[in-house]
């Protein structure tokens, strides 16, 4: 039975406090463990908003903000930053805005993704990076998301999946279970925090079963677009007019 993943009731909790543990780390930690390659997984998700300038955006599992960094930097719009981490979003605001306080519109939003402080239809774009995979009830949050979006609204998730080629993906999976714990625990101090990452990765919903998952909560033009080999995949849906 595995010892790292949490039981779905105290999923939430758990992950508030392995996110905080790390918070301090979180940015290098990606970059270093991904080769820099998830500044280019980023531009790549933003990109999928790149027709809808209007905002406001909803960049949800904003963590640091980077990736609500990278939406401002390729379209100006209004951003909300919403995460139920507080350490990670004061810590992100602290780092990456208060240099230019009010000069990047974005705002952070300490809420829970499952339970978003939103009226319905108010948001024109969701973007949620390597965020779904920590919900504790993923149908729960796309029902959410598909309420707070506008019709016609677009929904990207970034999120990490499992290469399918016989020769890349079990290369990965023993980086992901033998070596990225190690060099994750070694930096940040909190080795449960990256067995964690990789075995969320291993349990998580298939990029078919994903898509399944969004038709149902209502989503259409469902599509999802493997990057680096399948080591991240983007999906992409749209709420009916």
């Amino acid at each position: 039975m595995n010892r790292t993943l949490p039981d779905p009731h105290q999923k939430g909790e758990f992950v508030q406090t392995k996110f905080a543990s790390v918070t301090k780390r979180y940015d290098l930690l990606n970059s270093l463990l991904s080769c820099y390659i998830d500044h280019y997984w980023r531009k790549e998700a933003a990109k999928e908003l790149a027709d809808y300038s209007k905002g406001p955006i909803l960049d949800l599992c904003a963590g640091t903000l980077p990736l609500s960094l990278e939406l401002v930097k390729q379209k100006r719009r209004p951003v909300a930053a919403v995460d139920f981490c507080f350490d990670m979003l004061a810590f992100g605001a602290k780092e990456k805005l208060n240099q230019k306080k009010g000069e990047i519109p974005i705002f952070p939003v300490c809420g829970d993704g499952q339970e978003l402080p939103l009226k319905d239809e108010c948001i024109e774009g969701i973007t949620i990076a390597f965020g779904i995979r920590n919900l504790s009830d993923v149908p729960k949050g796309l029902k959410e998301m598909i309420r707070v979006l506008e019709p016609g609204g677009k929904l990207v998730i970034l999120e990490f999946s499992r290469p399918a080629n016989p020769i890349f993906g079990p290369l990965y999976k023993f980086y992901l279970h033998n070596i990225l714990p190690v060099i994750g625990g070694l930096i940040s101090k909190d080795k449960e925090a990256y067995k964690y990452l990789a075995e969320s990765i291993e349990a998580f919903y298939s990029p078919k079963e994903l898509c399944s998952l969004m038709r149902d909560s209502g989503f259409s033009e469902v599509a999802c677009r493997p990057l680096t080999l399948g080591i991240v995949t983007i999906y992409t849906g749209i709420k009916k007019s």
